[in-house]
């Protein structure tokens, strides 16, 4: 049975693919192979994924992505196409679609809008809430580094608070772009923001996001 996970994976590995190896990503720095290298990293190695989480292990960590960058980049592919053996728990289904359904639609937008002509792309419904739900559970967490009071809406009403304070900003948009908001990628987003023009310009140079 497919899953919301199982299909960003595909849906990520085809737009690697269809990118090629050396094509501009979203993520400061990574190429289409350094953001391919990650994601088989984070799935199979997990003495080196523990390096994208803990600073401590991070120039370990970076040391094994970038060995794996150097290998073919079809092989990289075919990897993420197929995904952890059944050792790791990624390979479990309720894991898999905890830890990759967002981690997999965001890289997905990291390839398809680092170039110069993209637009948002059509969700469908039920993906488009299940993505509503995640960014309402992980909504303070990435909006954590606000300098100002972040409030996060869709277009039916639905808001969540992703940090508290004065003056506030509110984000409009659809539950995929205001993720990608949350994430980060402020410049790349279609939304309407709300707010004093000081504090908004503030929130869209804000480091938003895990990292």
């Amino acid at each position: 049975m497919s899953t919301h996970a199982k299909r960003e994976r595909l849906l990520l590995a085809d737009l690697l693919e269809s990118a090629g190896p050396e094509a501009p990503t979203l993520c400061a720095g990574w190429t289409t192979r350094d953001l391919a290298a990650h994601l088989v990293v984070r799935e199979r190695r997990a003495d080196a994924a523990g390096g994208m989480v803990i600073k401590p292990l991070a120039a370990r960590g970076e040391r094994i992505r970038e060995e794996f960058a150097v290998r073919p980049y079809d092989e990289l592919l075919q990897m993420i196409r197929t995904g952890p053996s059944r050792m790791s728990p990624f390979s479990w289904k309720q894991v898999d679609e905890a830890a990759n359904t967002v981690e997999f639609f965001v890289h997905g937008e990291d390839v398809r809008r680092a170039g110069l002509e993209w637009k948002p792309r059509s969700l469908d419904p039920v993906f488009a809430d299940v993505l509503w739900r995640r960014l309402e559970s992980s909504a303070k967490l990435l909006g954590r580094r606000s300098p100002v009071g972040l409030v996060l809406r869709r277009p039916n009403g639905q808001t969540v608070v992703a940090h508290k304070g004065a003056p506030v900003v509110t984000v409009t948009g659809e539950p995929g772009e205001l993720l990608l908001f949350a994430f980060g990628r402020q410049e790349k987003t279609r939304v309407e923001i709300e707010g004093d023009e000081q504090a908004v310009a503030q929130v869209k140079g804000a480091r938003l996001g895990l990292g």
